[in-house]
């Protein structure tokens, strides 16, 4: 297994339940992954994950900005 670190930026979505992750996008770095969830409304955060690169399973997300409301990420 060989990990790599990779950036995402997920937007947070309000439903029944209270919230939902959105459509996650991938950032080149860590400040981008700022800068992209800094221009987005509601509530998004900028994550770094460790990505399998055989499988491509992601695990171990660290939240590196927040912006707005956002939900956990290390939850099943």
């Amino acid at each position: 297994m060989s990990l790599a670190e990779k950036f995402i930026v997920v937007p947070f979505k309000r439903n029944r339940a209270g919230l939902a992750p959105g459509e996650m996008r991938q950032a080149s770095n860590g400040t981008s992954a700022e800068k992209i969830a800094s221009a987005r409304s509601l509530g998004v955060g900028a994550y770094s994950v460790m990505v399998d690169s055989e499988t491509g399973d992601m695990s171990s997300p660290r939240l590196l900005a927040a912006f707005g409301e956002v939900g956990d990420l290390t939850q099943d």
